[in-house]
């Protein structure tokens, strides 16, 4: 059985985050999503890996829940669910507290860094976020 622990990226509300209405922009949360699964892949890929190769974001799928307000302490918990060559699809939950304030589905691909074009990631370097039990 494959064990998927979810990575925990904290978030911080700033006023520049906040829009007209008084809560935090919706296009703000596209990029908590990209920091939140960047962090991700930093903390857990090797060093060489992290060097060697670049994300793309190719699709986000965001359903809202409830607004996120100045100074909130906000919650990102990303799990990477699946690998498919060079690409990658996450789901992201972006939580203040118990409330869920949104959900995201989202696909990445993996560039070389060097090339910049797509780069399959190896099953050694995947084993890194799929822990066998």
């Amino acid at each position: 059985m494959t064990i998927i622990l979810p990575h925990l990226h904290r978030i911080g509300v700033t006023p520049a985050d906040i829009d007209f209405m008084g809560h935090v922009n919706n296009a703000r949360y596209l990029n908590w999503v990209q920091d939140a699964v960047l962090a991700h892949w930093n903390k857990l890929a090797p060093p060489e890996a992290a060097a060697k190769y670049l994300w793309v974001a190719l699709k986000h799928e965001i359903t809202y829940r409830k607004p996120a307000f100045l100074d909130d302490v906000v919650i990102a918990s990303v799990v990477l669910e699946k690998v498919q060559g060079a690409r990658s699809f996450y789901e992201t939950i972006i939580k203040r507290g118990e409330d869920v304030l949104a959900e995201v589905k989202s696909s990445w691909c993996c560039i070389d860094a060097e090339t910049l074009r797509p780069a399959r990631i190896a099953a050694d370097i995947q084993a890194y976020f799929f822990q066998k039990d």
